[in-house]
């Protein structure tokens, strides 16, 4: 049995108990798809950030690196599940994570290369307000069950198509850029679907119960992040003030002490007498 031109390795008698699945999910309506409260209120910001050519350039190709890893991840949740239709959908969802890479890697480098004669640009990348997508978090996927990996996916697959929707709507001042997340966000529905309907599949009673644990997982692991990105702020911000006020005061009262001190040597022994005196 073959998936997308693969040759699959299961016996005749398994294959023949798992039923069909959907091989085209890139028919899947953009409709279907919409950006999240917050993202779109934030649109203008989404817009500013894509706006400049560079820092889209860099964007894309680390995107590229973040969808070829959890490419990798599941591609290793496929190795080890028992289960056959979940592992055709796995080896499905990695080999569309290993195309999202090769799309965006190709993009940023012709973007790049439109680029070469020209200076810097932005440095200023805006990661915190467009991320792309975050994976898996780096979960551990040989330790984690089907059930809770299958809700951290659609956690996962659910942001990442809705930050996805709203740069589709953004990115009008770069169409080739533009119809490459379109292409991406068909893949992404169809991840974001199959991956919470195998769930009620595998856990018909606590798939309620694994989606909060894995949505309070990643609401602390976003907290991480920020609280991060906050100490790495303050310790530059206590680092300045060391050294731009607190060390020029010591090094002040250190030439005053100075200029107060006799020049030469000291008697010790009258420093001794004098010590004595005053027992």
């Amino acid at each position: 049995m073959a998936l997308l031109g693969v040759e699959l390795p299961f016996p005749r008698s398994m294959t023949t108990q798992v039923p069909e699945i959907r091989t085209t999910p890139r028919e899947t309506p953009l409709h279907a798809v919409s950006g999240a409260g917050i993202d779109r209120l934030l649109r203008p910001l989404h817009r500013w950030v894509w706006s400049d050519a560079r820092r889209r350039a860099d964007k894309l190709l680390r995107f590229a690196e973040t969808e070829a890893d959890g490419g990798r991840d599941i591609a290793r949740a496929a190795e080890r599940t028992s289960d056959a239709l979940l592992r055709r959908l796995y080896l499905r969802h990695a080999m569309d994570e290993q195309r999202h890479a090769k799309l965006f890697r190709a993009r940023g480098r012709d973007i790049l290369a439109t680029l070469a004669g020209e200076g810097a640009g932005d440095g200023f990348q805006a990661n915190w307000l467009a991320p792309g997508e975050r994976g898996l978090d780096d979960l551990a996927v040989d330790t984690e069950k089907e059930d809770t990996l299958l809700a951290f996916l659609h956690l996962s697959e659910k942001a990442a198509a809705r930050r996805f929707a709203i740069y589709h709507e953004v990115l009008a001042v770069d169409p080739v850029t533009r119809d490459v997340f379109g292409d991406i966000l068909k893949d992404e529905a169809f991840h974001m679907n199959y991956t919470l309907s195998q769930l009620k599949r595998v856990s018909p009673k606590k798939h309620g119960a694994r989606l909060w644990w894995a949505r309070l997982t990643r609401l602390w692991k976003g907290y991480l992040r920020v609280a991060s990105a906050v100490a790495n702020v303050m310790g530059g911000v206590i680092l300045a003030v060391q050294y731009f006020v607190v060390l020029p005061v010591f090094a002040l009262l250190a030439k005053r002490s100075a200029k107060r001190e006799l020049p030469g040597w000291v008697d010790a022994r009258g420093a001794e007498a004098n010590l004595r005196s005053q027992y």
